[in-house]
């Protein structure tokens, strides 16, 4: 039975993910770059690490959350990290969203090594990770994804195996370009609207049950209004996932024009103003203000 948890990258949504993980009763070793972005969770009852590498020693399983590939990359096979580190047989998790081919490549060196490996990311912005309601797309080998199912029970309610090694990084993808299109209109809804005069807090409440209802325009609709760009998820984060969800999709020659334009869309304003990679994806909608 798992007890004993190694948590590496607390940032927006890895923070309240740790914070339900030892809700549920988990013991957690955690580590950041930083150390005070972790004070919190050690007050709450954490072990902070100094290095990956004692992070994860004496852990049942190891969950990592970080940024970007690289990071990924950097953490599993940089020298004393995961890989060097961890006790053979601990459950290796990664939930960062990254690349696909990234992921078959943790998961086969995790096979040499004796580490049963799951890319497991993650959807449901930091609400869902804050409420313990994310859903969880994994992949990797079915045993091991019910084995780790108590983990995932305590950060997430919409807990799905999507297949073998790399398949969640490619369900994610596939949400991600759901998102960059509903998203995206609803920024241009609300341009047309502002444009022609209409009172956009009464539109909301008209469109909001209706068919052009949706998450998207729950979660940011108001945001947008009321000129919040606070981050649930970062522009930056949102650029890498359609990049790489791009590059995947060009690779089985499709060409998805709306994902391509969306991404387009936002390259052109961090362009800009590199300082807009820090606001939150509804930041979207000053492109149409410029």
């Amino acid at each position: 039975m798992m007890k004993t948890i190694g948590f590496i990258g607390v940032g927006i949504m890895g923070k309240p993910m740790a914070r339900n993980l030892m809700k549920r009763g988990f013991s957690l070793r955690v580590f950041a770059r930083m150390e005070a972005k972790a004070a919190d969770l050690v007050a709450e009852g954490a072990v902070f690490c100094p290095t990956i590498g004692q992070c994860v020693q004496g852990c049942d399983a190891v969950i990592t959350m970080v940024g970007f590939p690289k990071d990924v990359e950097e953490v599993y096979f940089g020298a004393g990290n995961i890989f060097d580190s961890a006790a053979s047989g601990t459950y290796l998790i990664d939930m960062t969203t990254t690349s696909p081919t990234l992921a078959e490549r943790i998961y086969a060196e995790g096979k040499k090594r004796g580490f049963p490996v799951l890319d497991a990311p993650v959807t449901g912005g930091d609400t869902g990770a804050i409420n313990g309601t994310l859903s969880i797309l994994a992949g990797g080998d079915e045993d091991d994804f019910k084995a780790c199912l108590p983990l995932f029970e305590a950060m997430g309610t919409n807990i799905n195996y999507q297949g073998k090694a790399g398949s969640g990084q490619h369900a994610k993808m596939a949400n991600q370009i759901m998102i960059a299109g509903a998203l995206s209109g609803v920024c241009e809804a609300l341009a047309y609207a502002k444009a022609k005069g209409l009172d956009l807090d009464v539109f909301l409440r008209s469109v909001a049950t209706g068919a052009a209802g949706s998450a998207q325009l729950n979660a940011f609709g108001g945001k947008i209004v009321g000129g919040d760009y606070r981050p649930g998820f970062y522009i930056k984060h949102f650029i890498k996932d359609m990049t790489l969800a791009k590059s995947e999709a060009e690779g089985e020659g499709l060409h998805l024009d709306m994902l391509r334009q969306v991404l387009a869309n936002y390259e052109a304003l961090t362009a800009e103003d590199g300082a807009n990679g820090e606001l939150g994806t509804q930041g979207l909608i000053k492109y149409y203000q410029k």
